[in-house]
C-alpha cells in the first residue's frame, strides 16, 4: 500500500487524477492488542514488524523505518526505503474450497474490506515480546535465537473483517542479527497451527490440504533524502521499479553429493537508480520448512500492477480479487516463455511500473502416504513450520546496465540468511548428517551462524578535550558457536566525528590490539590494559582491573584528540575480531560498531566540594542562529559550564524578573529536557561530562527569549555556595 501522508499531498495527486493509496491504515475496528511500534535496530535493515502479519508502518512516521536499508548510513545516498507494506499471506484447502488468510492485500485500508484477516488477542500485554542474545544488552536472555528476537501470536478466527478462516494460528520469531555479514536480512520463523477444533460447533475441526505460505509486498524503492513522500513535490514515485525473480543455482555444500537447489529470490529495485540514491534491492527468500528437504516443496513467484484487475500490456500480471484466485497465485509463477520488448530475458515485465509482488512457498504439511495422492495435510491439532527472509542489497556493479549482473550482493546477502536458517544442517537436505552435529547435543539446529567474539561492554568517561573508554574480557571467552573454538583475535577502537553543520562521511579507526602469535600485528594489551594503580584509584592488590558499575573492567583507552563542548558530538565503539578460520577459507570476523557504539559530548567535569570554579556559558554572547541551531525556536541551546555535582540554576532579565530555573545533577542529567539533543538521545544514549547543562532559550512561560542581557545564579545544593553571571543573547 503505497500512501500519502499529509492532505495537501492528497489532494495534489486527487487534482492530478494519478490513481494513488492512503498512507494511515485505519485503526483495527476489534479491540486487539495491536502493536505498530517495533522495528529491528540491531542489523542494517530498520523493519517495521506488527503483531498481527503486518510489516512496515506504511511511511507516516520519517523517523521510524518501514524497511530502510542501511539505516545506519554514513551518507545520506544509502538510506534507502524498500517497501511501505508487506504482509503475509496463508493459504489453504478446505472441505474442497480455496481459503486464504491474508494480513495485507491491494487497497485494504477500511475495516469491511478484504485483507486484515489476521487478529491478535484483547490483551493489552499481548504484544511484541523481545528478547536478545546480546549479553550486553537490557533484553538479553539465555533462550535468544539471534542478537534481536520479536516473538508474537496471531489468528485468523477471530476476524477484523469478514472472511472465510482456515482456521489457523501463527506463532510468529523474527530474528536479526548485526554481524557484518549478516546484518542485511531478517528472517520471519512461522509456526502454523490447525485450531480449526476451535471454529468446529462439533469441536473435531477440519484438514487443511496443500498448505502454502507466501509474503505480499507493496514494494516501492526509493530514498526519502533524494524524492521524499513526506514532502509535496518531493518527486516521490511509485511507478519507476522493475521486479524479478531470480532462479540461480545455490549449492550450501559443493563437497557433498546433494546438487543444490535454485535461490528462488523475488526481487524488486528502482530501474534507474535515482540518481545513485536508490541503487538497492528488497528481496524475499523461502528458506524451508523444518525437516522436509528442499526438493519436496517448491517457491512460485506472481507479480501484478497496483490494484489493476485488467492490463493490456500484461494481461496476466493483474490483482487476484478474491481467495480462488489467491490461492491459484499461490502454488503457480507465471513467466513468458518468450523474449519481446515488454519482457526480459527471464519472462518478466520490462516496464517500469507500481508493481505488487508475491513469494509463496509449498505445499507443507504432512507427507502423503499414498503414492496416489498429492495432498499435503495439516491435521487438527498438528503444526508446521516455514521460513521467510527478508533480504535488501545494494547493486553489485552499477557500472552495469544489465541488472542480471548487479545481483552479486543480493546473492550473497540471501545465500547468508540461507546459511543462517540451515545452521547444522551444512548440505540443506533437512537431515543430521554426520559430521553436521557441530554442539554434539543430537539434534539438529538451526540458526547456528559462524560468529566474531561479542563486542564488548563500554564505560565511557567524557572529561575536557579527553574521551577514555572502558571495557572487560568478556569477549576473550567466547566461543564461536559453530566451530566451538575460542577464535578472539583482538581489539578495534573506533571514532565518529559529528557535528551540527557536517559530519564525516565513515568510521576512523584509532587503534587496533591482538595477540601476540602468528596472526596480525602481534600489538599484544599491555598499551590498553590497566595497570597504574594511583591513577586508577585502585587499590594496590586490584590485579590490572577495575570495578565500574558492577562490570570488572580490565583494559582503557583515551582519546585526547577531541574538541570539547556543543556541537562536537564523538560516536565511539570497539569492537573484538576473531583470528578466521584457515581450513574453512572463512576470513576473520568482527563484531559490528553498532553494538556498543556511544554518543559522547567532551565537556567540563563537575567542580570539587569546594565550588570556587568561576562557572560559564558559551557562546557568550549568543548571537542567533549560532552554527549548532536548527530551524525552529526550540532548536536553539546555549551551555552552562563548570557546574557542580549538583546545582540549581535560575536565569534573569537584568530587571529581575525570572526568566526560567532547573536543576543540575551530574548522574543523572541526559539533556532529554532539550529538544534538539532529546532528538539524539532517543535512539542513542548520549554520555555527558557531568559538569555541563543545556538551556534551550524557552523561558518558563513557554515562549522564547528576546534579546537582551541575562543574570544567572548558580547554588551548588551539597555546600550552598551561590555564583552569579551574565550572557547576552542577540537575536
Amino acid at each position: 500500500m503505497k500512501k500519502v501522508l499529509l492532505i495537501f499531498y492528497l489532494l495534489t495527486f486527487i487534482l492530478s487524477a494519478a490513481p494513488r493509496r492512503t498512507n494511515k491504515v485505519n485503526s483495527l475496528a476489534k479491540a486487539t492488542a495491536t502493536d505498530y511500534n517495533n522495528y529491528t535496530t540491531v542489523g542494517q535493515i530498520g523493519m517495521t514488524i506488527t503483531n498481527f502479519g503486518l510489516l512496515g508502518e506504511g511511511w507516516n512516521n520519517p523517523e521510524q523505518p518501514s524497511c530502510r536499508y542501511k539505516q545506519y548510513a554514513d551518507i545520506q545516498q544509502n538510506e534507502v526505503e524498500h517497501f511501505s507494506y508487506s504482509g503475509i499471506w496463508i493459504g489453504g484447502i478446505v472441505k474442497g474450497n480455496s481459503r486464504v488468510s491474508t494480513a495485507i492485500v491491494d487497497g485494504a485500508f477500511d475495516y469491511g474490506a478484504q485483507g486484515f484477516e489476521f487478529a491478535t488477542s484483547e490483551n493489552p500485554a499481548d504484544t511484541i515480546e523481545i528478547k536478545s542474545s546480546l549479553t550486553t544488552d537490557k533484553y538479553f536472555s539465555p533462550n535468544a535465537t539471534s542478537h534481536q528476537d520479536f516473538i508474537c501470536d496471531y489468528n485468523d478466527f477471530d476476524p477484523v473483517v469478514n472472511h472465510q478462516p482456515l482456521g489457523i494460528r501463527v506463532h510468529q520469531e523474527s530474528y536479526a542479527w548485526s554481524y557484518s555479514f549478516a546484518d542485511a536480512f531478517v528472517i520471519l520463523d512461522l509456526t502454523i497451527y490447525n485450531e480449526s477444533h476451535l471454529l468446529d460447533d462439533a469441536g473435531e475441526g477440519w484438514d487443511i490440504e496443500n498448505l502454502y505460505t507466501g509474503i505480499w509486498a507493496d514494494a516501492s524503492v526509493a530514498n526519502m533524502n533524494y524524492t521524499s513522500v513526506y514532502e509535496p513535490g518531493g518527486g516521490f514515485t511509485w511507478y519507476d521499479n522493475l521486479d524479478g525473480f531470480d532462479q540461480t543455482l545455490y549449492d550450501p555444500n559443493p563437497d557433498d553429493a546433494h546438487p543444490g537447489y535454485g535461490r528462488d529470490i523475488a526481487y524488486q529495485y528502482d530501474a534507474d537508480g535515482d540518481n545513485g540514491y536508490s541503487q538497492s534491492y528488497i528481496g524475499f527468500r523461502v528458506l524451508g520448512n523444518g525437516t522436509v528437504p528442499h526438493e519436496k516443496w517448491d517457491s512460485y513467484y506472481r507479480q501484478w500492477v497496483w490494484s489493476s484487475s485488467s492490463n493490456m500490456d500484461y494481461p496476466n500480471y493483474v490483482m487476484p480479487v478474491d481467495d480462488d484466485q489467491r490461492y491459484q497465485f499461490m502454488q503457480e509463477s507465471v513467466a513468458q516463455n518468450f523474449t519481446s520488448e515488454n519482457f526480459n530475458n527471464n519472462g518478466y515485465p520490462s516496464t517500469p511500473d507500481s508493481w505488487i509482488f508475491l513469494l509463496s512457498g509449498g505445499p507443507f504439511g504432512q507427507e502423503p502416504t499414498n503414492a496416489d495422492s498429492t495432498q499435503w495435510v495439516l491435521h487438527p491439532g498438528d503444526s508446521v513450520r516455514v521460513a521467510i527472509a527478508v533480504v535488501c542489497a545494494e547493486w553489485g556493479n552499477t557500472s552495469l546496465v544489465d541488472n542480471e549482473n548487479r545481483k552479486s550482493y543480493l546473492y550473497a546477502n540471501s545465500d547468508w540468511a540461507q546459511k543462517a536458517y540451515n545452521g547444522e544442517d551444512r548440505n540443506g537436505n533437512g537431515i543430521l548428517d554426520p559430521g553436521e552435529d557441530s554442539n554434539e547435543n543430537g539434534r539438529l539446529d538451526r540458526y547456528i551462524l559462524p560468529a566474531p567474539p561479542p563486542s564488548p561492554k563500554l564505560h565511557v568517561k567524557s572529561e575536557s578535550n579527553k574521551i577514555t573508554l572502558y571495557w572487560g574480557k568478556h569477549p576473550e571467552t567466547v566461543a564461536d558457536p559453530l566451530t566451538r573454538q575460542k577464535d578472539f583475535e583482538g581489539y578495534r577502537i573506533y571514532s565518529h566525528r559529528k557535528t551540527a553543520s557536517a559530519s564525516t562521511s565513515q568510521w576512523s579507526l584509532l587503534a587496533q590490539y591482538d595477540l601476540k602469535n602468528e596472526i596480525g600485528y602481534n600489538t599484544g594489551f599491555d598499551y590498553i590494559r590497566i595497570k597504574s594503580f594511583e591513577a586508577d584509584g585502585m587499590d594496590a592488590d586490584s590485579n590490572y582491573y577495575k570495578i565500574i558499575d558492577k562490570d570488572t573492567v580490565y583494559y582503557k583507552y583515551v582519546n585526547t584528540n577531541v574538541k570539547s563542548g556543543w556541537p562536537e558530538k564523538y560516536v565511539l565503539s570497539v569492537t573484538s575480531f576473531d583470528s578466521g578460520d584457515p581450513q574453512t577459507g572463512l576470513q576473520s570476523l568482527e563484531s559490528n560498531k553498532i553494538n556498543n557504539r556511544t554518543y559522547v559530548i567532551a565537556g567540563k567535569q563537575p567542580q570539587e566540594a569546594d565550588f570556587n570554579d568561576k562557572v560559564g556559558v558559551y557562546p557568550n554572547p549568543y548571537r542567533g542562529h549560532v552554527s549548532w541551531d536548527g530551524f525552529g525556536e526550540r532548536d536553539r541551546m546555549v551551555w552552562f559550564y563548570n557546574l557542580p555535582d549538583r546545582a540549581s540554576v535560575k536565569i534573569f532579565t537584568i530587571s529581575g524578573d525570572l526568566v526560567d530555573e532547573f536543576e543540575h545533577n551530574s548522574s543523572s542529567y541526559d539533556g532529554t529536557d532539550i529538544t534538539r539533543l532529546n532528538e539524539i538521545s532517543q535512539s542513542n544514549e548520549i554520555v555527558f561530562s557531568g559538569g555541563e547543562h543545556a538551556w534551550d532559550l524557552i523561558t518558563k512561560w513557554d515562549q522564547a527569549v528576546a534579546s537582551g542581557l541575562y543574570v544567572y545564579t548558580v547554588k551548588d545544593l551539597d555546600s550552598g555556595k551561590i555564583q552569579r553571571g551574565k550572557f547576552l543573547i542577540i537575536k
